[in-house]
C-alpha cells in the first residue's frame, strides 16, 4: 500500500511538472550557471536529458524498494531489512522538515535522494560488518550526479539526516550472526544475486547511461 502511495505520490508530481515546467527551470539555471561542469551532457537539449535523468532516479526509488522486500523476504530476512524499507518510503510519506519548501519534483527529487543515499549506507555497513551488501543494487554514481544538482550545503545537510538515520537503525548488531542472514551472505556471495537480478530488472539499471562524470 505504501508503494503504491509513493506511485501517486510520483504521478502527481510529474502532472505538476507538466503544467509548471518547474524543476525544468530549475534545472536550466543550474546548466546556465555551469553548476553540472563535472557531468557530461548532450549539447541539444541538456535540460531535458536532466529532467528525464531525475524523474527516471525517482521513479527508480519505490521499484527498488519493492524488489528489495520481495528478496528479503523470501530470504526470511525481512524482519531485518524492513526498518530501513520503512524509513526510506517515509522520506516520500512523511518528509522530513529539512525538505520544505519545495514542491513537485524538485521536492521529490530530495526524497528520493534520502531513500537512495540511505539504502547506499546501508549497504556499505553490511559490506563492512558481513562482505556482502544488504541489497545488490550501486546507485553510488547516480546519487553523486543528484548531490551535484541538489547543490551544497543542502545535499550535505541531506546526507547528515541519512547518517543519523542510519546509526539510529543499525542499533541491533545481533542482525549479523543470526542463522538466516548468514545463509543469505553465503548463498549469494556464491550466486551473485543471478536469479534476483533478472526477476528485478531495476537491480541492474544504475540510471547513469548517457549521463555521467566527465574527465574535468
Amino acid at each position: 500500500m505504501s508503494i503504491n502511495a509513493i506511485h501517486e505520490t510520483i504521478a502527481m508530481a510529474k502532472a505538476h511538472e507538466a503544467k509548471t515546467g518547474h524543476l525544468a527551470k530549475l534545472l536550466a539555471a543550474k546548466c546556465d550557471n555551469n553548476v553540472h561542469l563535472a557531468i557530461k551532457l548532450p549539447k541539444q537539449n541538456p535540460e531535458q536529458s536532466l529532467l528525464e535523468f531525475v524523474t527516471a532516479y525517482i521513479e527508480h526509488a519505490p521499484q527498488f524498494l519493492e524488489a528489495a522486500r520481495a528478496i528479503t523476504k523470501q530470504a526470511n530476512i525481512a524482519q531485518y531489512a524492513e526498518p530501513y524499507f520503512k524509513v526510506a518510503e517515509d522520506f516520500f510519506l512523511k518528509p522530513p522538515e529539512i525538505v520544505a519548501g519545495h514542491v513537485g519534483l524538485d521536492e521529490l527529487m530530495d526524497e528520493a535522494y534520502l531513500a537512495h543515499r540511505l539504502i547506499e549506507e546501508v549497504n556499505d555497513r553490511f559490506m563492512v560488518k558481513a562482505g556482502i551488501p544488504l541489497i545488490p543494487m550501486d546507485m553510488t554514481v547516480s546519487n553523486l550526479i543528484i548531490h551535484s544538482l541538489i547543490g551544497e550545503p543542502f545535499a550535505n545537510e541531506l546526507d547528515e539526516a541519512v547518517d543519523y538515520t542510519v546509526q539510529k537503525a543499525m542499533v541491533n548488531e545481533h542482525l549479523y550472526a543470526s542463522v538466516a542472514f548468514t545463509t543469505y551472505a553465503k548463498q549469494h556471495k556464491a550466486d551473485n544475486w543471478q536469479q534476483e537480478r533478472e526477476q528485478w530488472p531495476c537491480l541492474t539499471d544504475n540510471l547513469t547511461i548517457g549521463l555521467e562524470f566527465s574527465d574535468r
